[in-house]
């Protein structure tokens, strides 16, 4: 799983690699000729770009954060306002606000050293993997951990370090499912009371005309335009991170 690491973080630099360097985005030739030839560094550019949506959707507050939104969208029932790509592009640019620290370390602890020949690629894996499985430790659920283990057949780790990144990356998957859930649920309640209300309002003065979800439309977003809502909720987002 670590070994994933550097083809990702390879497809990031290898446009702005020299087409004479004979390294590569790899760092200099070695003596042994161990370093990536220009098809070898396509191949793995094209593996990194079809992994990386995943990567990015897996292991960062891009799960959590997407949710959350989505479920806002659903109870103010505007349907399609804002886009997918409206919320899909807040979240991107919300993660890689959150992410900055991971990914400096990770730069400046594998990529770095690896560029300049200091370490090879197997090295620079396992220092990447350092970073993001302190950042996955955080949020990851012991419950959560545990059953994966089991899955996984695995033995118990002696501390929490030691958890490889095949077991620790799906338990913080299913952790902020769980969270995100947790979150669009609080998000939904208020915005269903003016559901109810709405409905029992019309029902009582006899109002069939229009469905209850229509009238309660521009009741929802005006509150939430009030109490700015949108500050809110994405503040609270980023500070639970």
């Amino acid at each position: 799983m670590t070994r994933l690491l550097l083809p990702l973080l390879a497809c990031l630099n290898l446009a702005a690699a020299p087409a004479g360097n004979a390294g590569g985005i790899f760092g200099p030739a070695s003596a042994n000729g161990g370093s990536f030839g220009v098809p070898m560094q396509i191949v793995l550019m094209l593996a990194a770009l079809t992994l990386l949506p995943a990567f990015v959707m897996s292991v960062t507050p891009f799960l959590r954060i997407v949710l959350v939104l989505h479920f806002l969208r659903q109870a103010l029932g505007t349907q399609t306002a804002p886009s997918n790509q409206v919320l899909v592009g807040l979240s991107l640019f919300l993660t890689v606000l959150l992410m900055q620290p991971v990914i400096g370390q990770v730069q400046q602890q594998a990529w770095t050293p690896m560029q300049n020949g200091e370490i090879g690629i197997a090295e620079a894996a396992e220092r990447a993997a350092v970073p993001l499985r302190s950042f996955l430790l955080k949020y990851a659920r012991e419950k959560d951990t545990a059953l994966m283990l089991e899955l996984a057949k695995a033995p118990a780790p002696r501390s929490p370090a030691d958890l490889e990144l095949k077991v620790l990356i799906p338990a913080y998957v299913l952790s902020e499912l769980k969270t995100g859930f947790q979150i669009g649920a609080v998000v939904f309640l208020p915005f269903l009371v003016i559901d109810l209300v709405v409905a029992s309002v019309t029902l009582a003065i006899g109002m069939v005309q229009l469905p209850p979800v229509m009238l309660s439309a521009p009741f929802k977003v005006l509150l939430f335009v009030l109490v700015d809502g949108w500050n809110l909720v994405v503040g609270s987002l980023v500070k639970s991170f």
